[in-house]
């Protein structure tokens, strides 16, 4: 355990992660989404992702969604990509930051990207000489982190493999995934403790998901073992479609109230995120599991 930070850095992914399991919606109520979202102060906005429209139908329309943002100038935006073309094709379409997932358990890599853990592992040098040679940043997130919903636990060798190539390899960020939402503090704890000798300068993120209620204290063990970026979804809207059984990110709105009244600093404002989130549900059309969405702040005393 270290002492908290001062300050921790909320990067909203409800344009990728929350809307991929959902059914495709209009880009005029992506951009009414993006708007809310953008309105609660946030910094880093996931935005969307380069990935098979046929796999993921809800996220087709990328190129036309990047070609929005520029209306957006104030917040650094990123998108997912799968594969070295999807990285030129985020590139192409203008954006700066791109995140790399490749999953510790190969059940869930074969689902989700058709190669196996290291097949994908293999990829990372050429994304980020990609992405490096455009002058774009390269996140990779080691998804199934804990475990797999194919494979069981997932052995930390695998995770601490993954970190390594990345780092060889010159990743401007790396981040922990909880795809399934089964971690715990302890566990989440442990892992961060092996793996943060082996990151050198690359900053450590985490995503959690809330499948099993434990994901906000997942977050605040991450925060309490030093990391400072987290991944969050207004409304808890999101889970990933290649892992049965995974729902609900951790909300912004959540996760801001915890981090607030922690006395950690936040650039999300509470009740902007909560009206994003009643947005967000709109936008889907059914009820997302955000707590404050139905509860609201704290009555004042």
């Amino acid at each position: 355990m270290t002492d908290l930070p001062s300050h921790v850095t909320i990067r909203d992914v409800s344009m990728r992660d929350g809307l991929q399991i959902e059914a495709p919606i209009p880009l005029s109520a992506k951009l009414e989404l993006l708007a809310a979202v953008a309105a609660t102060g946030v910094r880093e906005m996931e935005a969307t992702a380069f990935v098979s429209p046929s796999k993921v139908p809800a996220l087709a329309d990328a190129p036309d969604l990047a070609a929005e943002l520029h209306r957006f100038g104030d917040i650094e935006f990123s998108a997912l990509v799968a594969s070295p073309n999807g990285a030129k094709r985020a590139i192409a379409a203008g954006l700066r930051s791109i995140e790399y997932v490749v999953s510790a358990a190969d059940g869930h890599s074969r689902a989700n990207v058709g190669r196996t853990s290291a097949e994908a592992t293999a990829q990372i040098s050429d994304i980020v000489g990609i992405a490096h040679g455009s002058g774009t940043t390269v996140e990779v997130i080691v998804a199934t982190a804990w475990d797999c919903p194919f494979d069981g636990p997932t052995p930390v060798r695998r995770v601490l493999d993954i970190v390594a190539a990345a780092t060889d390899a010159g990743v401007d960020r790396l981040a922990l995934a909880d795809t399934i939402g089964t971690a715990t503090p302890r566990r989440v704890t442990d892992l961060i403790e092996a793996v943060r000798p082996e990151i050198g300068p690359a900053p450590l993120g985490a995503h959690f998901h809330n499948t099993r209620g434990a994901g906000l204290a997942s977050a605040y063990a991450a925060v309490s073992a030093g990391v400072t970026r987290l991944d969050a979804s207004v409304g808890g809207l999101g889970g990933c479609p290649f892992a049965p059984g995974a729902s609900g990110n951790i909300a912004t709105e959540d996760l801001v109230y915890l981090l607030r009244d922690s006395g950690i600093g936040v650039d999300v404002d509470l009740e902007a995120a909560i009206a994003a989130a009643r947005v967000a549900q709109q936008a889907v059309g059914h009820d997302l599991p955000g707590a404050l969405l139905r509860a609201g702040d704290r009555i004042p005393g």
